[in-house]
């Protein structure tokens, strides 16, 4: 006993391999008792985020379509002294019509997919988040 006391300890890795005698001790944790409420919203998930994101992509084409589109066009393109920047001479700001070419008649691309979709994304879950978390906005009383 004495002289696994005063040897140096050997380690492998990070564990020593002779151990220190300790005593045994006693831990009394005392019971605790939680009533937690756990909410849980009462929506198909799945389903509010499909409907959220299909209703935003049939606004996007078929309601703020024309909106978006003149008022893009309304803007043009971005100006240096009163030139355009590729006119200037920066060649990459060229725009990449290949990426926004579609089969639609209309013209509704992969970028207007992307952008309409995230809307529906970001609708559907508020409406998640507010629905689990007890909120309840009295609109029609």
């Amino acid at each position: 006993m004495a002289s696994t006391l005063l040897s140096a300890p050997t380690f492998q890795g990070l564990r020593p391999l002779n151990k220190q005698p300790t005593k045994p001790t006693l831990t009394i944790t005392p019971k605790r008792n939680f009533n937690c409420k756990i909410i849980k919203s009462e929506l198909n998930t799945s389903l509010v985020i499909s409907l959220s994101t299909g209703l935003s992509l049939f606004l996007g084409r078929f309601v703020f379509f024309n909106f978006q589109r003149e008022n893009v066009a309304k803007q043009g393109l971005p100006e240096q002294n009163g030139v355009t920047h590729f006119e200037a001479g920066d060649t990459r700001a060229k725009e990449y019509v290949s990426l926004l070419k579609s089969n639609d008649p209309v013209g509704f691309n992969i970028v207007d997919v992307l952008a309409w979709g995230s809307i529906g994304h970001i609708v559907a879950y508020y409406i998640l988040a507010t629905s689990s978390n007890g909120y309840d906005p009295n609109f029609f009383n």
